[in-house]
């Protein structure tokens, strides 16, 4: 494989697993009631952490996981337990209660970078991790990362491009939130809001099987796994 084969394989391969495009519903629930520029800055430090954070995976692959002992099988379990709170809250509109609450609450506005920092703080977990970067992303950059190696400094400059085209791509997608937003309206965003919180405890449920299954000897049947997996 040419290193231009393996840049676009690892390019269409993370961008798959991070769908910034279908999390962009998510994203605009996240940020109801906030400034066009505030969501502008919150999807740039997204991005940003995205950006730094694989590009830290990339090179050091699993070697902070284990240093804390962490499995993958875990850091899924984990990030299972993380996304299901997050459904719940959103199943019953305590999400975006809490943000359009805050932004009517303090004495003084926030300015834009302000608003961004305090979001973020609070939207880094779950929703950058492992919402858009999870186990399968993790794992993905460290395969590719391996492989990479073969190409030499190229090979590693190459991966940590794909990595940036990857975070362009959050940042351009989160961008169009407004455009979903005005298009929804305040009735279709609590719909949009009750039904990607039922859909995400259902991931953050099969985020568990999973995790289970892999540091388990067949307690869970393989077709709970992959549902939708077809045989070749």
């Amino acid at each position: 494989m040419s290193l231009a084969e393996l840049s676009v394989n690892f390019f269409v391969a993370l961008f798959a697993l991070i769908d910034p495009v279908g999390n962009v519903p998510l994203f605009a629930a996240a940020t109801v009631g906030a400034t066009p520029a505030g969501r502008r800055r919150l999807a740039a430090y997204i991005a940003l952490f995205s950006l730094v954070f694989l590009t830290l995976i990339y090179f050091s692959g699993l070697s902070i996981l284990q240093f804390f002992g962490i499995s993958m099988p875990a850091f899924r379990i984990a990030g299972g337990i993380l996304l299901f709170l997050l459904g719940l809250d959103m199943v019953r509109d305590d999400f975006t209660a809490r943000f359009a609450d805050e932004s009517e609450e303090g004495a003084e506005p926030l300015s834009t970078s302000a608003y961004a920092r305090r979001r973020f703080e609070r939207l880094v977990v779950p929703f950058a991790m492992p919402l858009l970067i999870g186990p399968g992303a993790i794992s993905t950059v460290v395969i590719y990362a391996a492989e990479a190696k073969d190409f030499g400094i190229r090979g590693m400059g190459a991966g940590v491009g794909v990595i940036a085209a990857i975070a362009l791509s959050i940042l351009v997608s989160f961008w169009m939130t407004s455009l979903i937003s005005r298009a929804l309206g305040r009735i279709g965003m609590t719909i949009v809001v009750r039904i990607l919180g039922l859909i995400l405890c259902a991931m953050a449920v099969q985020f568990i099987i999973a995790g289970v299954a892999a540091s388990t000897h067949n307690l869970v049947r393989h077709d709970a796994v992959s549902p939708y997996e077809t045989d070749k």
